[in-house]
């Protein structure tokens, strides 16, 4: 997520970095619904659980990747499938979707969550509404030709979100995840102090943000995986850590 575009280049890495900072105090403005909130008010007579697993009482958590597909997701689903593991993907258009059309097949597949990055990570609220629309639509319109099916979940590029966009979201049928956890995974290639990072910041409910498209991603994740296991936590997708409750579309959704 805190990628910047055009190839992803270490000077552009700094100021994202600095990005983060800003994001990270900026999102405590941002009016937002925590897991244990949309669980509570779910419909009366909705499903107890999703996919089995019921996070009322399960210590769950959840386990999320932007900026793909890249070249790494192969190894990292393969990762994820031997770990028998389900995660929510938040995958950019641009030189990723249509790059990678058999591997955004394959998340679907193989039962995780295929959401939205946008389509050129733009920052949305330094854009046009209209340009909003066209950074949403076109990666969901992408991904429903691939998997047959809409995205219903979005993570604005570093966060950065407010009321207009909630609103555009609302129309769209996207509601807005942000996250818990992150290992700053854009400023290392440290696979050991990725997990640290992970394992430090975790708590039941949680949501954490990794990007596979970095060296050192991928190879944390089994290390990450484990650990997390021992500790008695079930991954889970973001749609199941909201179960019963469902994203409502406009709503940001942070533990």
């Amino acid at each position: 997520m805190r990628e910047r575009r055009r190839g992803f280049r270490p000077a552009a890495l700094v100021s994202a970095a600095v990005g983060m900072a800003l994001v990270l105090s900026g999102c405590a403005q941002v009016d937002t619904t925590s897991p244990s909130t949309a669980r509570k008010e779910a419909a009366q007579g909705a499903p107890a659980s999703l996919g089995g697993v019921d996070c009322r009482k399960a210590k769950c958590i959840a386990l999320t990747f932007d900026a793909g597909p890249s070249e790494n997701s192969p190894k990292l689903l393969d990762i994820l499938k031997e770990k028998k593991v389900h995660a929510t993907f938040f995958l950019l258009g641009k030189r990723h979707i249509e790059k990678y059309p058999q591997l955004v097949k394959r998340m679907s597949d193989e039962g995780h969550e295929v959401a939205s990055h946008t389509w050129d990570h733009k920052i949305l609220t330094d854009i046009s509404d209209d340009q909003v629309r066209d950074e949403l639509r076109r990666p969901n319109d992408a991904i429903k030709r691939i998997t047959g099916r809409k995205p219903t979940l979005m993570r604005p590029p570093q966060g950065r979100t407010d009321a207009n966009i909630h609103k555009i979201c609302k129309e769209l049928g996207l509601a807005e995840v942000l996250w818990s956890v992150t290992a700053k995974d854009y400023a290392t290639t440290d696979s050991a102090l990725i997990t640290k990072r992970v394992l430090d910041q975790a708590d039941r409910d949680g949501i954490i943000l990794l990007h596979d498209l970095y060296a050192g991603t991928v190879p944390a994740v089994p290390g990450i995986i484990d650990a997390l296991k021992k500790r008695g936590y079930t991954f889970v997708t973001v749609p199941q850590l909201l179960a019963p409750g469902r994203a409502e579309p406009g709503k940001v959704y942070r533990p």
